[in-house]
């Protein structure tokens, strides 16, 4: 038989042992965050311009390129999630890039 066959059949009489008092499962409880702000083209521009940064040092921060930058601020394209995580990072205050001097 298959391996994903034996490791369903030895789930399966793990939770048959359980539910008969005759095993004891682990669990454990994991807190996923809510999904991240969604940005306007707006909001881009001020947490950028809060922070003092041209478009290009922005876009190196967030690892995208400056055409990127200017699509969001301009509203032609919208941050992806990971994207939106990071802007939601940078404009609550977790986390703010320095530039080297």
């Amino acid at each position: 038989m298959s391996e994903m066959f034996n490791l369903l059949r030895e789930g399966l009489n793990d939770v048959i042992e359980h539910q008969a008092g005759k095993k004891k499962l682990r669990s454990r409880t994991v807190k996923i965050p809510e999904p991240a702000m969604q940005y306007s083209a707006e909001d881009v521009k001020r947490i950028r311009e809060t922070l003092h940064y041209p478009q290009s040092l922005f876009a190196k921060f967030l690892n995208v390129s400056i055409k990127t930058v200017q699509s969001w601020e301009s509203g032609r394209r919208v941050p992806n999630h990971a994207a939106l995580r990071l802007l939601e990072i940078i404009d609550k205050g977790y986390y703010r890039p320095q530039a080297n001097s």
